[in-house]
């Protein structure tokens, strides 16, 4: 909790299925007035309503026949939040609250973004000054500011949207900036799970998650909050996940902490990498077997950095320093099966991992570095997918070459900002 200030003062998101209908709306203002009057200062960011961002996509599509402008598009999907934050504003002012909604049309909108329309990037280093200088003067004030999500406005003032998990990262944003106590993400469900409710029968509700590790679910497709909205997640403001069932702000849900992964390129650990790769159309399909040899290098305390299997081969990458008599020990086991086999030994690799980024920022940094690797002759070993990113196995013969390289390529992301600043 930051105690920057005396006063509570929390961000909080209603989700479009929070805000479905007029009754809902209604409790969600009711919800924040009760706040209100407790002396909380609240800030509130809303969704479009319901489905009227899927309806709207659907109009338009069929009007220009697939054949929209992203410009165009993003000033009509940008309808949808804009109708909700007026009518929200509205429902405060009917209970006794002072209230004023935000609009990309006024000069003092404060998500400001680049002009990749349908996907934008908010811009931090002008998002909180704008943020600083126009609504905490209202929340001050005593006055609910309501912020349209999912929308930003270029420099040159076009609007634009955010892409997967926009209001989230509004509300992010608005959280680091505001220096508020937390950030409430309203929603359908009531909280994070350890799965998908819709997919698997009686999953249990988590009280708690790391930022990490659910940009990892996000990353492997678990829809609960987008990782690119997780990547404005303020590190010293915790997010509380919530159903709008509850019709109160203070209902407890899952609480996320922490910061999201740094983006690194970076060597696994000075220790050389030994890769054992066993040709068997059998064993590759043997999941006894594959266990076993997972067990045997876990007895040993041998560090397991990967295994990949293949139509007729298992491929097993662990550190060199301590396997000692390892490969004799597996070519044992594999004799037990008494299936025709072979056993190849490739040693001295380097492993190099990228991760903290998003799937495809990952590609797009491992397309580069694999370019660079075979542009100066560097042989390529395996790569293996991790939960936020890859590890790349190569020959260790140029071990300098591979160290200035990833100095090189960790200056890139800092320019490129794959990883932008997260906190105002």
């Amino acid at each position: 909790m930051c105690a920057c200030h005396a006063v509570r003062r929390v961000v909080v998101k209603f989700g479009g299925k929070s805000l479905a209908d007029a009754l809902r709306i209604r409790r969600a203002a009711e919800a924040v007035v009760r706040e209100v009057k407790k002396g909380v200062q609240v800030a509130v960011v809303v969704s479009a309503i319901g489905d009227t961002t899927d309806q709207l996509m659907q109009v338009v599509e069929k009007a220009c026949r697939g054949n929209v402008n992203p410009k165009d598009l993003d000033d009509i999907l940008s309808m949808g939040e804009r109708l909700s934050a007026r009518i929200f504003s509205a429902a405060l002012k009917s209970l006794g609250v002072k209230s004023r909604y935000f609009d990309p049309s006024n000069d003092d909108w404060p998500i400001i973004t680049d002009d990749n329309f349908t996907d934008a990037d908010p811009i931090i280093r002008e998002c909180c000054p704008k943020i600083e200088k126009c609504i905490l003067p209202l929340l001050n004030q005593s006055i609910v500011p309501v912020i349209p999500g999912f929308i930003g406005k270029t420099a040159d003032g076009h609007v634009t949207t955010l892409g997967r998990g926009g209001s989230d990262t509004t509300a992010f944003i608005l959280g680091s900036a505001l220096k508020a106590d937390e950030v409430i993400l309203v929603t359908d469900v009531e909280g994070i799970f350890t799965a998908d409710p819709k997919q698997v029968r009686m999953p249990r509700k988590l009280q708690f998650i790391e930022t990490k590790r659910l940009a990892a679910l996000s990353d492997q497709g678990a829809k609960f909050i987008h990782q690119k909205a997780l990547k404005y997640k303020d590190p010293k403001i915790n997010v509380r996940v919530i159903s709008y069932l509850h019709d109160r702000l203070d209902a407890e849900g899952t609480v996320i902490a922490g910061d999201f992964p740094k983006t690194s390129i970076k060597l696994v650990n000075p220790d050389k990498i030994m890769k054992l790769t066993i040709i068997s159309e059998s064993l590759a399909k043997n999941n006894v077997f594959l266990n076993e040899i997972c067990e045997l290098t876990a007895d040993r305390g041998i560090k397991l950095h990967g295994v990949s299997t293949g139509d007729n081969s298992i491929t097993i990458y662990i550190s060199q320093n301590n396997a000692g008599n390892i490969p004799n020990l597996i070519h044992k086991k594999i004799a037990c099966y008494k299936d025709d086999f072979a056993l190849a030994i490739k040693k001295n690799l380097l492993a190099i991992k990228i991760e903290g980024i998003r799937l495809n920022e990952t590609i797009r940094m491992l397309n580069k570095l694999l370019d660079l690797v075979k542009a100066n002759e560097v042989e390529i070993e395996g790569i293996l997918p991790t939960s936020l990113g890859a590890i790349l196995f190569i020959d260790s013969k140029s071990e300098e070459f591979v160290r200035n390289l990833l100095e090189r390529l960790m200056g890139e992301i800092n320019i490129e900002g794959a990883h932008p600043p997260i906190s105002c």
